[in-house]
């Protein structure tokens, strides 16, 4: 057989291959980290178990194509660090990573492995990103920031308890996102009728001299934005709103499930899940940087009408309406 035809005959030969044959010729196992910065708990570990779910539908099994090391860091800045620095040590191809504290201990350690994020704060005033449309290095994802949220949370406050005439924000002041959320809410107060002031936060007693001193005086209530210092001290939050009778609003669901009254926030298991088409992008040779990173499209209404009953409040019919879960 002279050498063309045997190189037609090689070639008609191997297209006659069964694809499932194909597919089943050695590939390299794939490493992924994933640096959570929360506690692996109630919608965290559910919205993880869909990010799971999702990156099986596109093909990945963790032990078969791709081995996944995962660490929960409970909220707490020392063990983002040190899991940071374990889960680098393992070289991974891409991280995935959930927090604004979670990103900002592991990205000096990363070097430049791809990195996707979720529920990160204001990624371009953090400095994460260059831009949310081009990123720009190895870091994109999916933002969980609206600053809007900031009016939409005071006015969510008004709505459930009309007699509030003066509201207190828990926020940390060091955080471009809170600060950016302040701004919004205190923009819409002569609109809203609420007397709003700022408390910055950094630790349990801040926290409770700030809840007592709303309770101090009549008609109260205050905003709890998202962040590691409100998420570690969330049992002491609810606890004194129940203790003082105070109306409260909250960023995420499972607050509104821990016994908080109220929660209007992005849906995280809308949210988690598409990280995992931007991981399997990025283990398929995509850059991270030409990834724009994208804003949440969902947005969800909780409402715990056990715990509106012990403040002794009639929730409104329409707000009723337009809760996605009522806790009864």
């Amino acid at each position: 057989m002279y050498r063309r035809e045997f190189i037609r005959f090689l070639g008609s030969a191997a297209a006659a291959w069964p694809l499932g044959a194909r597919a089943q010729q050695p590939t390299r196992v794939r490493r992924m980290a994933v640096l959570n910065g929360a506690a692996p708990t109630g919608q965290n570990q559910i919205a993880y178990d869909a990010f799971l779910r999702r990156l099986t539908e596109l093909g990945w099994t963790d032990g078969r194509n791709v081995r996944i090391e995962v660490r929960w860091a409970n909220s707490d800045p020392a063990q983002m660090r040190t899991y940071g620095a374990e889960l680098a040590a393992h070289s991974p191809d891409v991280f995935l990573v959930q927090s604004n504290p979670a990103l900002a201990a592991l990205r000096p350690l990363a070097g430049n492995t791809p990195i996707v994020f979720v529920h990160v704060a204001d990624p371009v005033g953090s400095g994460f990103v260059a831009s949310l449309a081009r990123p720009g290095s190895n870091i994109t994802g999916f933002t969980n920031f609206e600053p809007s949220m900031g009016s939409k949370w005071l006015q969510t406050l008004k709505q459930v308890a009309p007699d509030v005439s003066h509201a207190t924000a828990l926020f940390h002041p060091e955080t471009p996102a809170n600060v950016a959320f302040w701004r919004d809410a205190e923009a819409a107060t002569p609109k809203v009728g609420i007397k709003l002031v700022a408390a910055g936060v950094h630790d349990a007693d801040e926290i409770e001299r700030a809840i007592t001193a709303v309770a101090a005086q009549p008609n109260g209530g205050f905003l709890v934005y998202p962040h590691t210092v409100t998420e570690v001290h969330l049992r002491l939050i609810i606890e004194l709103a129940d203790k003082y009778r105070l109306a409260a609003v909250y960023p995420f669901r499972y607050h509104a499930e821990a016994g908080g009254l109220l929660s209007y926030g992005v849906d995280a298991l809308d949210l988690v899940p598409r990280a995992a088409d931007y991981i399997d992008r990025i283990m398929r040779g995509a850059n991270p940087a030409e990834l724009p990173v994208q804003a949440p499209t969902k947005f969800e209404l909780v409402i715990n009408l056990t715990t509106a009953k012990s403040l002794g409040l009639e929730v409104p019919s329409s707000l009723l309406a337009r809760a996605d879960k009522v806790i009864e």
